[in-house]
């Protein structure tokens, strides 16, 4: 009769510790979602802002490149062409359903291309642009992998092609061990899906118009 009362304590802390591990079971991947939607939001974000950036280098060189030291360098230093349009089209023209195009080929608007900075024209100049490389989250600046070669298609087509990642294990890399069965859940998913277990832009093996996974 005595051990009853150390029974009762034992059987409640019994209680509480399989109700804290049932709350936790039931939050962390709950946790882990926020997180992840958070982190997500942003390198996609930077990962477009690379797409527009290997776009512009493109236009101007005709191919993609593979570094972050030219990219951010032809960004920071080189021009753009910009067709700039010198003149309007008056009320009367509008209302008598002139277009635009109609009024270059008459000579009442005029178009010239100019050379504006490559980071105005792709991304203003306040925007730093030395920071495009690094993957946001992660405390030892991380960069993102990135290269850029040649694909032929089907019909024989060579396209150019790029390629900007960053694997779920870069990007939840300061809180892997106490995520870490909901990281391999998620990596397990995509790649049984075929998928990167990551974040994408772009791609080395087919010709896809710099898509991101996550579109």
């Amino acid at each position: 009769m005595k051990l009853k009362p150390v029974l009762q304590i034992l059987l409640a802390f019994a209680i509480v510790a399989f109700g804290y591990l049932a709350y936790q079971s039931i939050m962390k991947p709950i946790k882990f979602g926020e997180i992840q939607k958070e982190r997500y939001a942003k390198i996609v974000d930077q990962l477009q802002d690379i797409r527009k950036a290997q776009n512009a280098y493109k236009e101007v060189n005709k191919k993609y490149t593979g570094s972050f030291d030219t990219l951010i360098s032809f960004i920071k230093t080189d021009s753009m062409p910009m067709i700039k349009s010198i003149g309007s089209l008056t009320d009367e023209q509008i209302e008598a359903g002139m277009t635009e195009r109609e009024a270059v080929v008459k000579g009442f608007i005029t178009r010239d291309t100019i050379m504006v900075s490559a980071l105005e024209t792709t991304f203003g100049n306040n925007y730093d642009i030395e920071n495009l490389r690094y993957v946001p989250f992660t405390k030892e600046q991380s960069e993102f992998k990135m290269a850029a070669g040649v694909v032929v298609t089907g019909s024989n087509v060579t396209v150019q092609v790029f390629e900007a990642k960053v694997s779920n294990m870069v990007i939840f890399a300061d809180i892997r061990d106490e995520y870490l069965d909901e990281l391999k859940e998620e990596n397990g998913n995509r790649i049984r899906i075929n998928k990167y277990p990551g974040l994408k832009v772009g791609s080395l093996e087919e010709a896809n118009n710099g898509a991101g996974n996550w579109e």
